[in-house]
């Protein structure tokens, strides 16, 4: 890469990608299946807390700023760089926006806002969650893997360019 905008850019997504594939890793593999362990709907009510409480600062930065950053190098990827790392910025750009972004905001996020009218105490609050586990984790796993090949596609980009 001979611009360093872009090359420093690409470093500072390629770690937000790292940061949000390790943080969907984790609840794929540890998180949701110890929620889901718990009796009763204590591992609901614990889903509804931690879905509170991930809505922060901190989240949103790497979230939301390494969906910008995409975008931006999409846009230069498209308009501006002409060599081998182009390829594997577009496809780290659209891997995230596409796998990540899109996906949180039009599938986990529903499901979360309707997690979060369930009283833990009703009737129905065992079924929810049960249909709620069944349906965000496998969804979570492709959010797991498209955000690490979006964080592969970027560090390819890197030594590429």
């Amino acid at each position: 890469m001979d611009d360093r905008f872009t090359e420093g850019l690409t470093m500072a997504t390629t770690l937000g990608a790292g940061v949000m594939a390790g943080l969907f890793f984790t609840f794929s593999v540890v998180i949701m299946k110890s929620l889901d362990k718990l009796p009763g709907t204590q591992g609901m009510a614990a889903m509804q807390n931690i879905n509170d409480l991930i809505v922060n600062p901190v989240f949103m930065f790497f979230f939301m700023g390494t969906a910008v950053a995409s975008v931006v190098l999409g846009g230069l990827a498209i308009f501006r760089i002409d060599g081998p790392e182009r390829w594997w910025i577009l496809a780290g750009a659209l891997l995230y926006l596409v796998g990540v972004l899109l996906l949180t905001g039009g599938y986990h996020v529903p499901r979360n806002d309707h997690l979060a009218t369930i009283d833990v105490n009703s009737a129905d609050a065992a079924k929810e969650w049960s249909t709620y586990i069944k349906e965000w984790v496998p969804m979570n796993h492709v959010r797991t893997l498209a955000s690490i090949a979006s964080f592969g596609s970027f560090i390819v980009a890197l030594r590429v360019g």
